[in-house]
């Protein structure tokens, strides 16, 4: 498989792993009733910070848990202007580029620094997908080639499923010799094996509605006819058929009947093959609207379908009652992946949240049919409070267009900050960030699952899994001794244990015998 060469890949292509883990902080929580500090339990997060130490922080909680991600990452093409720096200019990540790829990046191109950037984050966007998901992934002319090669390095090119057409306009720049018109969107999915888990038909419109007709009256309502012949010569498949008008007819040349004979004889008596009018035409069998579970999509979405920029831009201005962001995406075009993507209730995540149009979607998808999806929003930039949150605040409670009040969805959400590191100079745990986000950590780099919300008995029993019971004996500021002591407190019965403490009073054969493996803190702290 051809893969692509930068200057700076082999700086980046493991930096996920040294990214340092820090801990989520909320710092509010928003609901119907409004903003509070209390947490209100929502699983609805929007998170302000770097998005790679972000992706990172969100590992132990949803590592192969998410089922559809969304991203519209900076397209590269120099315009300074954007409130989104679309560049990758920003002195943030001009920093991150000095800090990881060293005195190369003073000399790296444009198309270089994207792909510094975007590689590391999209390997951990592959870790947080779910077997089953889907990664949608916006972009343009600009780094489209390039986006292609790294997805295939990363996810796989036999998991790449299509490349989405997505006419973003309704009409010609005049300005312009040529006028761009369209975007694109790559989806890869974790399962190619099994599609349909991965991706679902899509809701017919009111167009496609508008074909089926019921002109017998049929009591399973409208359908439509499709050929109920087949190309080539199969000899089961060549019998004879007598029509309702009494002709007797074979399948046209060249051609055989779709189905073997007692299928249509079943079609038949059931009344579900069209003879035309008269009762004397070639058979046609009838699909019905009613067991129509939704169409297959297609790799051309037109604006008429899902929205174009000019919708987007007019949609949100109104929600903020002021233009406060440049080509946001429409609502009704991510809508459209989240019903190609998701169940009702899962969850759906965007690292490059912008003006929050993402969680706006999941919302609204959420109202109109009562499913339970949960958004992830995660956006570096400072408009996170008061565009990408007080986007969503106003979708769940209403707002105003115009002289037209737009209900609210309902819902809630927390809003984060990215907090301390788990880990003070790679050798020292950080003591102010918790035991409790401490010891969601360990069980997870442990068992690569999220801790279970059950609390045991025994404070320093995280859980228990596969027969092994793990315990973090842990005090901020004191020392911990794995002895007999310690032993005595343990009443459950597991085949073997994992134990951390600072210190260990036990002999190597005394572990042996008792099924114990010792980890001492930090030393054997797994780092992600």
């Amino acid at each position: 498989m051809p893969t692509l060469e930068w200057i700076g890949k082999d700086k980046v292509i493991n930096h996920h792993q040294e990214v340092p883990f820090r801990v989520l902080e909320r710092k509010y929580s928003f609901d119907e009733s409004g903003r509070h500090e209390e947490d209100n339990g929502s699983s609805n997060m929007i998170i302000h910070g770097d998005n790679l130490e972000a992706l990172k922080a969100l590992l132990p909680r949803y590592e192969g848990q998410i089922k559809c991600i969304y991203i519209d990452p900076p397209y590269n093409t120099g315009n300074e202007g954007w409130v989104y720096n679309d560049n990758v200019n920003d002195p943030r990540i001009r920093k991150w580029l000095g800090e990881v790829v060293g005195k190369e990046g003073e000399d790296l191109s444009r198309h270089d620094k994207w792909l510094c950037m975007m590689y590391p984050r999209l390997r951990l966007l592959y870790k947080l997908l779910s077997d089953d998901g889907a990664i949608f992934i916006s972009i343009d002319d600009n780094e489209q080639a390039n986006l292609k090669l790294i997805c295939d390095e990363i996810f796989g090119s036999s998991r790449f499923i299509a490349q989405i057409v997505w006419q973003k306009r309704t009409s010609p720049d005049a300005r312009k010799r040529m006028s761009n018109g369209h975007e694109y969107i790559l989806i890869y999915v974790k399962d190619p094996e099994n599609l349909e888990r991965c991706i679902n038909l899509i809701d017919l419109d009111e167009t496609d509605a508008g074909k089926y007709k019921n002109p017998d009256n049929d009591p399973r309502g409208p359908w439509v006819s499709v050929d109920f012949t087949a190309q080539g010569f199969r000899p089961n498949q060549m019998y004879e058929i007598t029509t309702p008008s009494g002709r007797t007819i074979g399948p046209p040349e060249g051609r055989c009947w779709k189905n073997l004979k007692e299928v249509f004889e079943q079609y038949y008596s059931e009344g579900r093959l069209w003879f035309g009018s008269d009762g004397n035409g070639v058979p046609r069998q009838k699909n019905y609207l009613s067991e129509k579970e939704g169409k297959t999509a297609w790799t051309w979405w037109t604006n008429e379908e899902v929205g174009h920029t000019q919708e987007a831009t007019q949609e949100l201005a109104a929600l903020l009652q002021r233009k406060a962001f440049d080509y946001p995406k429409p609502v009704r075009l991510i809508q459209r992946i989240i019903q190609m993507a998701t169940h009702p209730d899962s969850i759906v995540l965007d690292s490059f949240a912008g003006s929050g149009t993402t969680a706006h979607a999941v919302l609204k998808m959420n109202s109109d049919d009562g499913g339970n999806r949960k958004f992830i929003a995660v956006e570096m930039m400072d408009y996170a409070e008061d565009i990408t949150a007080e986007r969503i605040r106003r979708v769940i409670s209403g707002y105003s267009k115009g002289k037209k009040e737009v209900d609210g969805t309902g819902g809630s959400f927390s809003f984060y900050e990215l907090g301390e590191p788990l880990m003070l100079d790679a050798e020292y745990l950080n003591e102010k960030i918790g035991k409790d986000k401490i010891r969601e950590y360990v069980w997870y780099t442990e068992t690569r699952q999220p801790l279970p919300e059950t609390r045991p008995e025994h404070g320093y029993h995280l859980g228990t899994l596969n027969h092994t019971a793990y315990y973090f004996y842990y005090e901020p500021g004191q020392m911990t001794v794995l002895g007999y002591d310690f032993l005595s407190t343990i009443r459950e019965k597991a085949e073997s244990y994992i134990i951390y403490a600072d210190r260990c009073a036990l002999s190597a054969p005394e572990l042996m015998r008792f099924g114990i493996t010792f980890k001492k803190i930090p030393r054997d702290i797994t780092k992600l």
